[in-house]
């Protein structure tokens, strides 16, 4: 599992982002969100994250620059994601289905992001 953590800009904004290949979907906390086009969600969804049960009522359009690369995500907000092991406050968790679709690779050891594979157009079939 590789977990990576970086500030990506959101407009005007930076924000600590966690990027964790063992987390399937893409989260930003309530205060991010508010920066962000919101959408009711028609019941609440529980997901399990960091040992606790969240009830997602909202998602939200995640658009972002991830080391200067433009990524657009489907978001679940929560109202917090949690703090990272240096306690310091998460206000994204980028999960492994954008990571994957957007071509960012987390090499661990070296804590940086592959952008190599990031994507020059998108092949539809």
């Amino acid at each position: 599992m590789g977990r990576i953590r970086r500030y990506v800009e959101v407009g005007d904004h930076k924000y600590w982002t966690l990027f964790d290949t063992g987390a399937r979907n893409t989260y930003v906390a309530k205060e991010v969100s508010l920066n962000l086009p919101t959408f009711d969600l028609p019941e609440p969804n529980p997901v399990s994250l960091g040992g606790k049960v969240h009830n997602v009522v909202k998602d939200c359009r995640l658009a972002c620059k991830v080391e200067g690369y433009n990524v657009l995500a489907h978001a679940r907000v929560l109202d917090e994601i949690g703090r990272d092991e240096d306690g310091k406050k998460i206000e994204i968790l980028m999960g492994a289905l954008t990571m994957q679709e957007w071509g960012i690779i987390p090499v661990p050891e070296k804590e940086a992001l592959d952008m190599s594979h990031y994507p020059k157009e998108f092949v539809e079939f």
